[in-house]
């Protein structure tokens, strides 16, 4: 319900399809450690080793969104190592949450912090989400063989 009501307040891993970047160069591709911390009701902290393409850059920075929810950001700011964002996402159900987020970001790290509000049966629900993350590596592991 929690998840449903705070949109699961931003696994940043799992984003947005997003344009590309017109702006400065944000992360490079490579190797990296991303945590993800959702804080509302309950407290949730993951993390996890992940390769980032070149195609998937501007996916992974542009915004939290995921196939459970769509996210607008009529402010989307990635400039001088710095991150704006501000908008709102909905569920399939219809359910709206607004957005706001700070960051930053280098070649090879990524932080933004995302408060998130929204309703639920009339009582205002608020929460925040943290990922940062680490460039581990210019190059992803070799993915192993399968078992036969």
């Amino acid at each position: 319900m929690i998840r449903k009501t705070a949109f699961a307040l931003i696994p940043v891993c799992a984003l947005l399809a997003a344009p590309a970047l017109a702006q400065d160069t944000t992360i490079q591709p490579g190797y990296w450690e991303v945590t993800n911390k959702v804080s509302a009701i309950i407290s949730q902290t993951k993390t996890e080793k992940r390769c980032i393409t070149p195609a998937e850059v501007a996916k992974f920075v542009m915004g939290p969104s995921n196939r459970h929810y769509k996210c607008d950001y009529p402010t989307r700011v990635f400039k001088d190592g710095k991150i704006t964002l501000k908008g709102q996402c909905a569920t399939k159900n219809g359910s709206k949450a607004a957005l706001q987020a700070t960051g930053t970001y280098s070649p090879s790290s990524f932080t933004m912090i995302a408060d998130i509000s929204t309703t639920y049966a009339g009582l205002p629900l608020s929460g925040r989400a943290t990922t940062s993350a680490k460039r581990i590596s210019d190059t992803c592991p070799v993915p192993a063989a399968p078992a036969s």
